[in-house]
């Protein structure tokens, strides 16, 4: 049941993804119209404040079955989105509810925990004013369908998103 439960959410979230994304196929300019009448209008990224942060995040490794990957306070895996630009997210407002960032109060409390180079823990504010983490440069995100700490299940979903390494790069 629990399985049947969190691959349906990640179906969920994937769908929505892929539609938030666009086509990107390079077709002609005739089937691209077809395709913008059928399908719905693409959702904007939040300009509304993320949750507040109760405190300092703290940014560890832990050990999963796709090998060490960036974790949170919670030992929850941190994913990166592949499409965002820069510093400042581009995921669409709708998906943020499933990968809520991480964020912090002020700019000094992301901290590295063990295993985590401080150098390459960073803070980016966004256009509403909150703070997100980020690490080598990505900005890092929590994933609803990942239930107890260890847990990789939004590893490589669409394709778009991915655990970190301690490195900070994409996790294989």
């Amino acid at each position: 049941m629990r399985r049947t439960l969190i691959a349906l959410l990640a179906l969920l979230t994937f769908g929505a993804a892929v539609a938030a994304c666009g086509d990107d196929s390079g077709g002609d300019d005739e089937s691209k119209e077809e395709t913008e009448q059928e399908e719905p209008a693409e959702e904007e990224p939040a300009d509304e404040p993320a949750e507040e942060p109760a405190g300092p995040a703290t940014v560890s490794v832990a050990s999963t079955g796709i090998g060490e990957v960036l974790v949170g306070l919670d030992g929850k895996t941190l994913y990166l989105y592949a499409s965002d630009q820069g510093n400042t997210s581009t995921v669409p407002a709708n998906i943020l509810s499933a990968w809520p960032p991480l964020t912090v109060a002020s700019a000094d409390a992301a901290v590295a925990g063990e295993g985590v180079d401080q150098a390459k823990v960073g803070t980016a504010p966004q256009p509403d004013g909150s703070i997100w983490v980020t690490y080598n440069g990505h900005l890092l995100y929590g994933f609803s369908g990942d239930a107890a700490a260890g847990d990789t299940n939004g590893h490589k979903l669409g394709n778009i998103w991915f655990a970190l390494t301690p490195a900070g790069d994409q996790a294989p």
